[in-house]
């Protein structure tokens, strides 16, 4: 009997294993309306087609973390852009990226470099301040402004245990130490912090005059004050502890099913026109890499024009459970 089907049996696997990579998946915790527009430059170029799973703003970074290690036996996703260092930093530990060496992170300083992971595109940790509201020499200049009795029920928060605002609790329990840190946000609750769904919601509440003061990341506030509202952003702590600076990080994970496709699309995040584009597109986010030269607005500092808070990453990661376990015991009834 001539066995005719057997070419066409060991044809398709050989045509499966030799086909290039043409999609890849990404779990981005970048805001969608900025980081959609990076995916469809990638794809324009590469002809490589971006499935992007994006958090709601809640839960930014949380759940997609959570199913980067549900799915760690079977990966879905391929290419982890995170806006929180220290999951980013909770997750190499738990072995859920795959090193790689973009040669496109070979300019980024020493600091920006993890094991397993490329940090970039930072934002600060500032005060959104309402002008009419607030005049120009009352305006708060440090964190523990915001505990005063003149800020009562005028300060927005977002909701402490997630994305960012999660992340400056784990920094302030490291840097203030536990107890100091502890003593600041039940200042905040004693003072009837009004807490909202995320830093977005954290700025519109101060820019529409619900409330006084917010605590934001500089692209929420630099986006309300672009639009003309009536608004000033303050770098906290200039004179004292300093302002915090959270970097995106991005990362390849382990055993993923499209490893080529990720890979170009982690160098071209990494590239200098990419960080431009996403300082100077609406996101504002601050360039990490020496070469990017971006214009950014006024209002916003670069690490070299301000006082940075010195955090110790490694060790903020270590104190996250601690600061999770406080701040869920406090704000989550």
């Amino acid at each position: 009997m001539r066995l005719w089907w057997l070419p066409w049996l060991v044809a398709v696997p050989l045509a499966g294993c030799s086909r290039p990579d043409t999609r890849v998946v990404v779990y981005c915790a970048q805001d969608q309306e900025f980081a959609e527009r990076v995916f469809a430059d990638f794809s324009k170029e590469t002809g490589v087609a971006v499935a992007p799973k994006f958090d709601t703003e809640a839960n930014k970074s949380v759940s997609l973390a959570a199913e980067l290690e549900q799915e760690a036996a079977r990966p879905r996703c391929d290419v982890h852009w995170n806006n929180e260092i220290l999951g980013t930093i909770r997750l190499a530990r738990r072995g859920v990226y795959e090193p790689y060496s973009s040669p496109a992170a070979a300019p980024f300083p020493g600091w920006t470099k993890g094991d397993s992971w490329q940090a970039f595109a930072a934002r600060a940790r500032v005060l959104i301040v309402n002008t009419n509201l607030v005049p120009d020499g009352e305006r708060p200049t440090s964190l523990s402004d915001l505990t005063a009795p003149k800020w009562k029920g005028k300060v927005a928060m977002a909701k402490p245990q997630f994305g960012t605002t999660a992340t400056q609790a784990a920094c302030l329990f490291e840097v203030l130490g536990p107890d100091a840190a502890k003593a600041f946000y039940r200042g905040l609750k004693a003072n009837d912090v009004k807490l909202v769904a995320g830093n977005k919601q954290a700025a519109t509440s101060v820019s529409a005059g619900d409330c006084a003061v917010g605590l934001t990341d500089t692209d929420d506030a630099l986006i309300e004050l672009n639009a003309g509202k009536p608004v000033a952003v303050v770098f906290p702590d200039q004179a004292g502890m300093g302002t915090l600076y959270i970097p995106n990080t991005v990362a390849l994970v382990k055993g993923c099913p499209n490893p080529d496709a990720a890979k170009k699309l982690i160098d071209f995040l990494l590239r200098p026109e990419t960080e431009a584009r996403l300082a100077a597109g609406g996101g504002f986010q601050i360039p990490l890499n020496p070469n990017v030269k971006a214009d950014l607005p006024k209002a916003l500092l670069t690490p070299s024009q301000a006082k940075v808070l010195d955090v110790d990453w490694g060790k903020a990661a270590d104190q996250w459970d601690a600061a999770q376990e406080f701040l869920r015991a406090e704000f989550a009834r």
